[in-house]
């Protein structure tokens, strides 16, 4: 049974007199950073001089500072820059700031984990993952609860690393809802197991799939759009705040019936042992051999050709003319 933590376990105290930097101010750096303060922790943000980032994180009555500034005056710094940019921002920002005692902290393990970043032995190395979107984190803070967070101390130079790691947790707002121990490891496979065969690519190939075998079969393609796609999400929802269980109960007794009994046809062993293959690619290193060596050759436009054929898919041309119908306001 993994280890875990309410609000009421932990203490600010072991942070409370230490500079955090936390560096990047995008979706999870602006959450974060704000929850922090919010917290009555000392926060500083580490940003390029003169961005947009700066000009933001400064309107939103932050300290903000260059990098290489941040890093210098910081007893933890908290990376929450892309993954893959990580690594060379560590080298040139980063390490040469870092002195006996002081803290790395991520959420997210991949660079850690792959040796994207190897860290000097007399620093702290700690993590601390929301489960959500940053603006979930912010939003749920600001409620007056938070999004779960899983944690993991990968080096405890300090012997105090728990106590930053769990601090920090608290701080954004996390313990509130609840905090699990996991490993760098664990935490990094998982997560890219499950965007891989579930939430980003098994539901999107699942999706398009599924809209292609009504179209071909004659069907109107905005009636398969609604039947296929919009409607994913209202399950997902029930499924996510009742589980599997508590959704099939909560549908028509058809649907209840037609997906117990048809659902284990579609997704049968020859689709998990698939998502076994899936798996091991990731734990072999096989899958980061193959992004690294992609994104070190073509940048961003490693995407440019998978982005493409989505884009020109029927389901997208037919779904932007939906989406317009139902939210006009909306921009894609």
């Amino acid at each position: 049974m993994a280890r875990t933590w309410k609000d009421s376990d932990i203490k600010l105290d072991p942070i409370k007199n230490q500079t955090i930097a936390v560096i990047g101010y995008g979706i999870q750096g602006h959450a974060q950073a704000n929850n922090l303060k919010d917290s009555g922790l000392n926060v500083i943000v580490g940003v390029k001089e003169s961005g947009s980032s700066w000009k933001k994180a400064k309107e939103d009555g932050l300290e903000v500072m260059s990098v290489q500034n941040a890093c210098e005056k910081a007893d933890i710094i908290h990376i929450l820059i892309p993954d893959m940019v990580q690594a060379q921002v560590y080298k040139e920002e980063i390490e040469p700031h870092l002195k006996a005692g002081k803290a790395l902290s991520f959420s997210h393990a991949a660079a850690i984990h792959w040796g994207w970043i190897v860290p000097p032995k007399d620093v702290d190395v700690i993590m601390v993952a929301p489960k959500g979107p940053g603006s979930k984190v912010r939003e749920t803070y600001q409620q007056g609860f938070g999004t779960p967070s899983i944690v993991a101390v990968y080096q405890d130079y300090t012997k105090r690393a728990w106590d930053r790691t769990l601090a920090i947790a608290k701080g954004i707002g996390s313990a509130r809802a609840g905090v699990i121990e996991t490993t760098f490891k664990e935490e990094v496979e998982t997560d890219w197991f499950g965007e891989q065969v579930d939430l980003c690519g098994g539901s999107a190939s699942m999706v398009m799939n599924a809209f292609e075998t009504l179209v071909e079969a004659g069907y109107q393609p905005e009636i398969a759009y609604f039947e296929v796609l919009h409607e994913l999400k209202l399950i997902v929802d029930m499924i996510q705040r009742y589980g599997i269980a508590g959704m099939y109960r909560r549908v028509s007794e058809t649907a209840r019936y037609g997906g117990l009994t048809r659902g284990p046809m579609v997704m049968d062993k020859e689709v998990k042992a698939k998502m076994k293959k899936a798996l091991q690619m990731i734990q072999d290193g096989t899958f980061n051999q193959e992004w690294t060596s992609d994104y070190r050759k073509n940048g961003k436009i490693a995407f440019d050709r998978f982005m493409k054929e989505i884009e020109a898919h029927q389901v997208e041309q037919v779904g932007k003319k939906m989406r317009q119908m139902m939210w006009p306001d909306s921009t894609e």
